[in-house]
């Protein structure tokens, strides 16, 4: 029996960030299930079919008409949130919104479904420049600009830049599994963000092979079940604990003992995601003296428990589309 590819409709209102919109065509559009199928559909929906993009114009396929048919509908974020939306814009969302479909923005985007009610009530996010602003307009929003993106599970948002692809990963992480997204994440060359429900965080990259902690940070990925004490780090990388903390902030951003403690969550998702192995036995492998102790500072950084976060990504099949 032939399934129905489940429809992803990005829609490009004038003055459209191009980056945006075309993250959600990278993700969508190039993902593979096992055995090589497309599961998604994408159409770059509008209200006419030329849209101002600034530095070119897009001829469009698809109206909305079309945007009505569509499982999930994405919003790209605009270089003007002030300018007005159309009422057949707003409609067209609300209806999409009642008939259960999947409704995200990017960036700015969520200017747009603010305006069509969407997020009312709700915690939502937005590029920080703008988070402002947003909060300011819609009183009714809780606005969190320090995140990547927050899932309200049919409405989501991101924030600004590439954080629009973390919110395509996950949409798509949900759908299909961590396996089918970490694929998608190689072809398009970008990291595959861990997340957890509405409580993301963003985790600090490992310098590059030109930083003089490299050799420390790949060292430290290696042992993060040993006992890293701050002077157990200085002793490795020869220099004084006062040292080691300035550099380390300097070149990550963060202390070392907080980067150890993304490091060692980091690994539980991996495991949590990949293996059958108890809760007890992942504490160990990271470096948590006890389940009791992974499973409160899992919680304390994700905002859900181990195992919930188990259910939800170990594999995609709960949270398959059902279209």
């Amino acid at each position: 029996m032939t399934v129905r590819p489940h429809v992803v409709a990005v829609l490009a209102l004038p003055g459209v960030v191009a980056f945006d919109l075309t993250m959600p065509c990278e993700v969508f559009g190039r993902a593979e299930v096992p055995g090589g199928a497309r599961p998604y559909e994408v159409r770059v929906c509008g209200e006419t079919r030329s849209v101002d993009a600034g530095a070119f114009r897009l001829a469009l396929r698809w109206g909305l008409t079309d945007l009505a048919r569509a499982h999930t509908v994405v919003v790209p974020g605009v270089m003007d949130p002030s300018r007005p939306i159309s009422p057949a814009v707003l409609d067209a969302l609300r209806a999409a919104a009642r008939r259960r479909a999947r409704v995200a923005s990017i960036c700015s985007g969520a200017f747009v479904l603010a305006e069509a009610g969407l997020l009312d009530g709700l915690r939502v996010t937005t590029h920080w420049v703008a988070a402002g602003l947003l909060a300011q307009r819609y009183p009714s929003l809780t606005v969190d600009p320090n995140v990547l993106f927050v899932d309200n599970g049919r409405i989501l948002t991101s924030a600004g830049g590439a954080a629009g692809m973390d919110l395509c990963l996950h949409m798509l992480r949900c759908d299909h599994g961590a396996a089918v997204a970490a694929h998608a994440s190689r072809l398009a060359v970008v990291p595959l963000e861990r997340s957890g429900g509405q409580a993301q965080y963003i985790v600090h990259e490992p310098p590059t092979s030109t930083s003089s902690l490299a050799p420390l940070l790949d060292w430290m990925l290696r042992h993060l079940r040993d006992d890293l004490t701050l002077p157990t780090l200085a002793r490795r990388a020869r220099m004084s604990t006062r040292t080691l903390s300035r550099r380390f902030r300097e070149q990550t951003g963060t202390t070392p003992l907080k980067w150890i403690l993304t490091a060692r969550i980091a690994r539980a998702q991996q495991l949590l995601e990949s293996t059958s192995l108890s809760l007890e036995e992942i504490a160990g492998h990271v470096g948590f003296a006890a389940a009791s102790t992974l499973r409160n500072r899992f919680a304390r950084v994700m905002g859900t428990s181990p195992m919930t976060y188990r259910k939800l990504f170990r594999s995609g099949g709960e949270r398959r589309a059902a279209h």
